[in-house]
């Protein structure tokens, strides 16, 4: 099924196009809105911007990088920005690097792609040094380094005048640079909640394809502002949340760590976020419980989500902004639109935070989609629902089971090359040009997207049945007293059949409250948690059941969108 347009978009060949394009249209408003050391902020114009890439650009390929690798190590910020739009636009392919990833990791995957140099910020410097004294890197980049040094490091602000230089004498190299569109541009090593890093291969024609769709669905313009939260080495943050604003000639600022997203929010007064459910959910749950502080307390805020939704549902008068005013203020008091990915979010929390005036639309992605597939568009929305396929990607089900659910097959300009000198990996997903997903759910009538779970997940029971673990995680994450939660089938040797089983991250907090204690032994919380699944199980059919739970005293591990690796937990 394929979804028309909403709005038109300019049309743009590939990433270099799309700076030059900004540049022009949006020349003298701020790109960035950066805090320097001093907490103060300045604004970075598009004019500005395209300056430092060319510059920056232009000294890359006096290096001897025209057509090599170049990584990206760091926080996010407008250097990381300036340095992907610069190799993209015109040196060669950009790596961007998981921040998170321990040091050998890092090591590993410099090698694998064969890097030639790293563009880091200073607080891996010491990594950067032992890995320069055995690795096949050239070129060192510092960020924060403000002048040449004699360690043999080269510092980003000095290369951008050096570059300047270049450019003074006629240098061209980088400006005139020809881009072509079906070659890779980015290779993206997926952090992966089932399989161990692949290297995703992606065009310039697959990301500026990926931008202009989004931009056709969802109304997005140079008034607009975000705050970049999620790590932009990951395609959703980087593509959505970057990308898609430089093209609508959006303001972007950078968040300093979750637990300055408060502070960020009301500093920079963000029009847009992109977040991820697991901070969404956190959000919710904070606002929930300060107002839920007495009896009276809670009943007010419920009635007044009630009075919200029926007021602006069904006779289209909107009182959100005067009745949560303080909960909006929080957010920085602009926010319009926040951009949820990388997992489901809980309807509940979705639909109450919409009531409050903060309007959250769901899309599902997938990095060899470069990533966005679908989205809950400006036409209408699903609070359950992953939303209908952007325009221009065909979305198909295919191994259709009597459930009704398949696999979601898709193409497209944004399909990835393939995956980086794995041909049967690539032989596994793509065929004929289609890309197949893994991902299984169903689409209704209207054309919404629903995504039950994954292939490699799947439950099967002896009688044939198919339990989603993200469907059971998904009823467990509504009790107040489970943080986190896996779900995976055991198999039971003397019954021959495959059970449910759950390990249980549980909110010991709000278990104290419950229980009216300071102190909780491991035995009242198995007990809480045990009432909790009871009342789960009832909402469930017999065979997606619970049957057994472990509890957990640490966070399980996870991807930097917050997806729990199923893989390291080695369950299942």
């Amino acid at each position: 099924m394929r979804t028309e347009p909403i709005y038109q978009t300019r049309k743009i060949t590939d990433l270099k196009d799309l700076m030059v394009q900004s540049a022009k249209l949006f020349g003298d408003r701020n790109a960035f809105y950066i805090k320097d050391k001093n907490d103060e902020y300045y604004g970075k114009t598009y004019t500005e911007l395209k300056s430092d890439i060319d510059a920056f650009g232009t000294a890359l390929i006096s290096l001897g990088l025209k057509d090599k690798k170049i990584a990206i190590l760091s926080q996010n910020s407008a250097q990381w920005c300036t340095s992907y739009l610069t190799i993209t636009g015109g040196v060669g392919v950009v790596v961007p690097l998981d921040k998170e990833l321990p040091f050998n990791e890092v090591e590993n995957l410099i090698s694998r792609a064969g890097v030639s140099a790293i563009v880091f910020s200073s607080k891996y410097r010491s990594d950067m040094l032992k890995l320069s004294q055995n690795s096949g890197v050239e070129y060192y980049i510092d960020i924060d380094q403000t002048e040449e040094v004699a360690d043999g490091f080269l510092s980003y602000s000095c290369l951008i005048e050096k570059g300047k230089e270049l450019m003074k004498k006629g240098n061209r190299s980088y400006v005139d640079a020809k881009i072509d569109p079906d070659a890779m541009c980015a290779l993206i090593f997926t952090s992966g909640t089932t399989d161990l890093a692949k290297g995703v291969m992606l065009s310039s024609k697959n990301l500026a394809s990926n931008v202009r769709a989004v931009v056709s669905m969802l109304y997005i313009d140079e008034n607009d502002s975000v705050l970049s939260i999620l790590p932009l080495h990951h395609t959703y943050e980087c593509t959505a949340g970057f990308l898609v604003m430089m093209y609508s000639g959006c303001c972007m600022s950078f968040n300093e760590g979750l637990k300055h997203i408060v502070k960020n929010l009301q500093e920079t007064k963000p029009t847009i976020l992109m977040l991820v459910p697991l901070i969404l959910e956190n959000m919710h749950k904070k606002i929930a419980k300060q107002a839920s502080k007495t009896r009276m307390g809670k009943v007010k805020f419920n009635t007044a989500i009630e009075i919200s939704n029926f007021l602006y549902n069904f006779l289209k008068i909107d009182i959100r902004k005067k009745l949560f005013k303080q909960v909006l203020n929080t957010f920085g008091g602009r926010v319009r639109l926040v951009i949820s990915g990388a997992a489901a979010v809980n309807p509940d929390v979705s639909n109450d935070l919409c009531a409050m005036g903060i309007r959250i639309v769901q899309g599902y992605g997938l990095t060899e989609f470069s990533p966005i597939v679908a989205v809950n568009n400006d036409r209408g929305f699903r609070h359950d629902s992953a939303g209908k396929p952007l325009a221009g990607v065909d979305v198909q089900l295919e191994n259709i089971g009597e459930d009704g659910i398949g696999e979601f097959v898709i193409s497209g300009d944004c399909v990835m090359m393939g995956y980086f000198e794995n041909p049967s990996a690539t032989r596994n997903v793509l065929k004929n040009g289609r890309l197949y997903t893994g991902d299984l759910g169903y689409i209704d009538d209207e054309g919404y997207l629903y995504i039950t779970g994954r292939k490699k997940n799947v439950i099967v029971t002896k009688n044939g049945k198919n339990i989603f673990p993200e469907e059971v995680e998904a009823y467990l994450s509504k009790s107040r007293f489970v943080k986190e939660s896996l779900v995976w089938g055991r198999f039971d040797e003397e019954t021959g059949e495959t059970e449910v089983n759950a390990q249980i991250l549980p909110d010991v907090d709000e278990i104290k409250a419950k229980l009216n204690l300071n102190i909780v032994s491991t035995d009242e919380i198995h007990k809480v948690i045990h009432g909790e699944i009871k009342e789960i199980n009832k909402l469930m059919p017999l065979y997606k059941r619970i049957k057994d739970f472990t509890i957990r005293e640490e966070e399980f591990v996870k991807t930097t969108t917050k997806k729990i690796k199923r893989y390291v937990e080695n369950v299942g």
